[in-house]
């Protein structure tokens, strides 16, 4: 099997710069999960039609984030129920960059994520600035004092953008879950979650490439997913059937 950090090297990079000004003004999100073996084959097929984004030199960037939510996992259950409006509150750090943001992302009932964020000094919201706490209450449902870590999300992502700049495919691998309040820590290292953000309706090199190998569409987010295989007594009934997609593909234990 080809090794993808081989094939990274053959794409023709794109600068963060450039990616900046790809703006995709009514954007579609779809969500693959294949098995890591199909990564270098899918870069592979790829390699004509998208640009890899490199940042000093780094074409696979590493991702550090801590999810927060309230003591009875509020955002976790309203996500779990379907309910249409809802939000998730995070600090991501992109490590390489020495970059942290305060980020929240909110769910309308048409199915539209917006995400506003501020930068931070450090990744650490334990001790609150009034930025902090004034950007939470005003920009979410919830207050600071409401809200406490609860799922810390580590991984690495390679990001393309196509060669007409119509769309943007974020690949996260490596991924691993450890739970704040359970002490427990599961890794998917057999696993690719694959999200491509295009504008609109537009043609897609990535969606062929997935029928051409057979990886059908699967909505997921990872902190869901991730409290739920950390959690065991957290309500998941709705998320079985995607864990146990996730378990065909990895080397996961089964959930109950």
């Amino acid at each position: 099997m080809e090794d993808y950090r081989t094939v990274i090297r053959e794409f023709d990079p794109i600068s963060l710069d450039e990616m900046n000004a790809v703006k995709l003004m009514n954007r579609i999100d779809t969500k693959f999960v294949v098995p890591m073996r199909l990564l270098s084959v899918l870069l592979r097929k790829s390699l004509n039609d998208y640009y890899v984004q490199e940042i000093d030199s780094l074409r696979v960037a590493t991702y550090d984030t801590m999810y927060f939510d309230t003591d009875d996992l509020d955002m976790y259950l309203r996500h779990h129920d379907r309910q249409l409006v809802r939000q998730k509150i995070r600090v991501r750090q992109y490590v390489d960059s020495h970059l942290n943001f305060l980020e929240i992302k909110r769910k309308n009932n048409k199915g539209r994520t917006k995400k506003k964020r501020i930068p931070l000094p450090q990744p650490d919201i334990s001790i609150p600035t009034d930025e902090v706490v004034d950007f939470i209450a005003a920009k979410s449902r919830y207050t600071y004092e409401q809200i406490s870590p609860k799922l810390r999300t580590a991984f690495h992502r390679i990001t393309l953008v196509n060669k007409q700049k119509t769309e943007r495919l974020t690949i996260d691998l490596d991924l691993a879950f450890y739970n704040q309040s359970t002490g427990i820590v599961r890794t998917l290292d057999d696993v690719v979650i694959v999200e491509l953000k295009r504008d609109g309706n537009c043609f897609s090199p990535m969606i062929g490439i997935m029928l051409s190998e057979r990886v059908k569409p699967l909505k997921i987010s990872k902190y869901c997913i991730g409290t739920a295989l950390t959690d065991p007594d957290c309500k998941h009934n709705r998320f079985k059937k995607k864990i146990r997609a996730i378990q065909k593909l990895s080397a996961i234990a089964p959930q109950p």
